[in-house]
């Protein structure tokens, strides 16, 4: 027995793990100050109503042998994926009830769809990144080539004509940085990959966070994706199914004449058993006229609390990225400050935690993340405290 060497390949993730221990120590020597964490990247407001009864009537009819379901089908149920469908036509943008996919969420789906491709393709993600992209593929042995996001570049790096890529992850609005590509900036992704034969890996988790027309809420909405690229979404920021889990991944029937979709439905069926049936009736609930209305006011509640940390950036003249478009500000460290240097000046002087850039890449460096996760009270008050600091 050889166990997989490609794990000693992983570097240490300890950047939460720190965040947690040296918020912790401090409270520990300061039990009576009030910490706020800004530096959450999970949702804090519950389902929505319409959510929780269309769940509560999935549970009761589990409990009648006429309405019991057993194994659900792979591919999801018809019923959420024509709901899908019908979401994507809502934003203009057409795909085939055949090349949706439900699943537990985009984290899974992100690591699980490279079951499709060869180990010699090299993978092309961004630096800052979303840690799952190069640990799923140092994992599996591939080469990964960083594209540099930079304050210069706004941490939108464009193709590098100059490589080869097979594999190209793209997230937008991203996590962490907040920033998001235009429809025209997309446009070139989408020809660079049509031109090398390379598969785009579309991370499309913070969509309903876009409210300016001219970014892409999908990028089936730019010419040519279709024939390059998948895309995976989740209902965890879009309707808070963080605890429940369900996601969905889009592999269009034009991408390898159709071989790519026909592997990810035979990948499913032989490695993944679907997700419940009372979590899929609760997401397609989401698309119903009075679903969509509740997860917009939570969706507003988010976006109010990023204006309200980008406005204090404006004031106090700090570089940022994120916040309109996006449930993170990606904000540059005052004063000259390292990313845990700063987290240790607004923990130790503000107690506010976020989250340190460096943790994220190495041009994360002299950069922070916040998040408008938290309540609107805690939000205030978070900002309040780091105005004050930040203008002695």
């Amino acid at each position: 027995m050889k166990l997989n060497g490609c794990f000693d390949n992983l570097t240490e993730n300890y950047l939460f793990a720190e965040v947690g221990k040296r918020t912790n120590e401090y409270i520990a020597a300061h039990p009576d100050k009030k910490i706020i964490k800004l530096g959450i990247g999970d949702v804090t407001l519950p389902l929505v109503p319409a959510v929780i009864e269309a769940m509560h009537g999935a549970v009761d009819e589990m409990a009648s042998a006429d309405t019991f379901r057993g194994y659900g089908p792979y591919e999801g149920y018809a019923f959420l994926r024509e709901s899908i469908k019908k979401h994507y036509a809502e934003l203009g943008v057409s795909v085939g009830v055949d090349e949706i996919f439900v699943s537990d969420g985009a984290k899974s789906d992100l690591g699980s769809i490279l079951d499709l491709f060869d180990k010699d393709n090299t993978v092309v993600v961004t630096d800052p990144v979303y840690p799952v992209y190069v640990d799923t593929n140092t994992l599996a042995g591939r080469k990964v080539i960083l594209a540099s996001a930079t304050e210069a570049n706004g941490f939108l790096p464009m193709p590098d004509r100059s490589v080869k890529a097979d594999i190209i992850y793209i997230c937008s609005p991203n996590n962490p940085t907040g920033a998001a590509y235009s429809k025209a900036q997309l446009k070139e992704w989408v020809d660079y990959a049509n031109a090398v034969g390379a598969v785009i890996l579309y991370d499309a988790a913070y969509e309903c966070f876009i409210s300016d027309n001219s970014l892409a809420r999908s990028i089936y909405s730019v010419e040519g994706a279709k024939s390059c690229a998948v895309e995976i979404c989740s209902f965890s920021k879009t309707a808070g199914f963080t605890g429940t889990r369900c996601g969905y991944t889009v592999v269009p029937a034009a991408i390898c004449g159709g071989k790519l979709n026909k592997m990810w439905y035979r990948r499913q069926a032989t490695k993944f058993n679907g997700v419940s049936y009372v979590v899929q009736k609760g997401a397609a609930a989401v698309y119903t006229e009075q679903g969509m209305a509740q997860i917009r006011a939570n969706i507003d509640r988010y976006r109010r609390n990023a204006q309200l940390i980008a406005d204090c950036m404006d004031r106090l003249g700090i570089w940022y990225t994120g916040g309109k478009n996006s449930p993170y500000i990606w904000l540059k460290c005052p004063r000259g400050m390292g990313s845990w240097e700063f987290f240790d000046y607004i923990l130790n002087n503000a107690q506010v935690v976020g989250t340190p850039g460096v943790g994220f890449g190495t041009n994360g460096e002299g950069f922070f993340r916040l998040t408008a996760f938290g309540s609107e009270e805690a939000t205030k008050e978070a900002i309040a405290r780091i105005e004050r600091l930040l203008s002695e």
